[in-house]
């Protein structure tokens, strides 16, 4: 079949077009490009940013830092996805964004008969893997893992620094019903520390009209960890009942 060419304002980075089988469609790459400078291009981004780290997914590619430069300042916080993404980006040192951008193109470039088959064998991979299917949680959490880890055994074999890094969701429950949540919230964002970036917050259901913070953050894997985090956060013993990890993932 011929390929297909949409002009498209602002879509995920990749999508597919996939009839059922036998018959199947090539896989369309399209860049997702945001006009930042204008409020409903921040919102745009924000959206495409709720359930990815990155321009590209869970991968940090040339496009989070094409995108970044489009950028004159820091994000409003009414925008919490483009905030956290823009501060994670922000951290990386001028040599990271080089091999990143040099890890594109050098990827892109590539047209071995070899590299086709690699390709094709991932994606055969990726249909087995849903990432935000029904599957058992623990198997899901374990499949993130070992691609992360693939990632960075890539990076290393290549001879780039790599800096660890990932990305946890605390829910901490409030002491009693008369807790003041915001200033929960605040307590917890005032935890500073070098490799930490605290991202989103929100309030979610307990029962009965009781809520808790959800909260996420951006660590680097040798200077913060979660336990230490948990730590921090019990401090606030006339505020926090119980902290627990919603979810942790590697982020690089």
């Amino acid at each position: 079949l011929p390929h297909t060419y949409l002009k498209v304002d602002a879509l995920p980075t990749f999508f597919s077009l996939s009839p059922s089988p036998p018959h199947q469609l090539p896989l369309l790459h399209v860049m997702a490009q945001f006009n930042v400078a204008a409020p409903e291009g921040l919102g745009k981004l924000n959206k495409h940013l709720t359930l990815q780290s990155y321009m590209n997914g869970y991968t940090l590619s040339a496009d989070d830092f094409t995108q970044f430069a489009a950028f004159a300042a820091e994000p409003a916080e009414k925008f919490p996805n483009v905030l956290r993404w823009y501060r994670h980006i922000a951290s990386f040192s001028a040599e990271e964004k080089a091999a990143a951008a040099a890890g594109s193109s050098s990827s892109s470039s590539s047209a071995a008969p070899a590299a086709a088959e690699e390709k094709k064998a991932a994606a055969a991979d990726d249909d087995d893997f849903d990432l935000f299917g029904d599957d058992d949680n623990d198997e899901h959490e374990a499949e993130i893992e070992r691609r992360a880890q693939e990632q960075l055994a890539k990076k290393a074999a290549s001879g780039k620094t790599v800096i660890a890094k990932s990305a946890i969701v605390f829910e901490v429950k409030p002491l009693g019903t008369e807790t003041d949540l915001a200033e929960l919230e605040r307590l917890v964002r005032g935890i500073t520390m070098e490799g930490l970036n605290w991202g989103e917050g929100r309030l979610e259901d307990i029962c009965y009209g009781v809520k808790k913070l959800v909260i996420s953050c951006l660590i680097v894997d040798d200077l913060v960890s979660s336990d230490i985090l948990e730590e921090k956060i019990y401090e606030f013993e006339d505020h926090v009942q119980s902290v627990d990890v919603q979810s942790f993932s590697k982020a690089s």
